[in-house]
């Protein structure tokens, strides 16, 4: 006869640690803005125990709110989503309605590949780094236009998604 009994929780992340969330922050275009969305997505990620992102969503963020305040002349807004499985998407508004190549296509299977032959090319460039440092690290990332009829905003979102990377042993287990 076995006898099974659930598990303790402990403390930590509660039993809806796996329901959907967003929390959405709206930046002036203002030089400190990045770190201001840095300082907001680690308060975010610690409270909701995805502390493991922390590093990886905190350097594509910057790399992010940092072209959305360069390269427009507006504020910019930063989404925070927790989808599902643990997985983190970070979208970026901004008032410039340009979407930089490649993120205005999907991206496809060899996406990283290419990355790292553009960056073998851009070895000695200075700027231009921020989005291949994106298609390199993230899980998912694109981009779309938003009209000035959706919500009374016009510009673009780029976005990109992070998942918590599991061993090869916990995929086996």
């Amino acid at each position: 006869m076995a006898t099974v009994s659930p598990q303790d929780s402990g403390p930590g992340p509660s039993d809806d640690a796996d329901q959907p969330w967003t929390y959405t922050l709206r930046l002036p275009n203002d030089p400190r803005a990045a770190r201001i969305a840095r300082v907001t997505l680690q308060a975010v990620l610690s409270g909701h125990g995805m502390a493991e992102l922390t590093e990886t969503a905190e350097l594509l963020t910057s790399e992010m709110v940092t072209n959305a305040i360069r390269h427009s002349d507006g504020p910019a807004q930063l989404r925070l989503r927790h989808l599902c499985e643990s997985r983190l998407r970070v979208s970026i508004w901004d008032t410039n309605p340009l979407i930089p190549a490649p993120f205005d296509t999907p991206p496809g299977r060899l996406d990283r590949f290419t990355a790292l032959t553009e960056a073998a090319a851009k070895i000695d460039d200075t700027h231009g780094r921020g989005l291949l440092i994106v298609r390199l690290c993230a899980d998912n990332w694109g981009g779309y236009p938003l009209a000035d009829d959706v919500f009374g905003i016009s510009g673009k979102l780029l976005w990109f998604e992070l998942t918590p990377h599991r061993s090869a042993f916990d995929i086996a287990a």
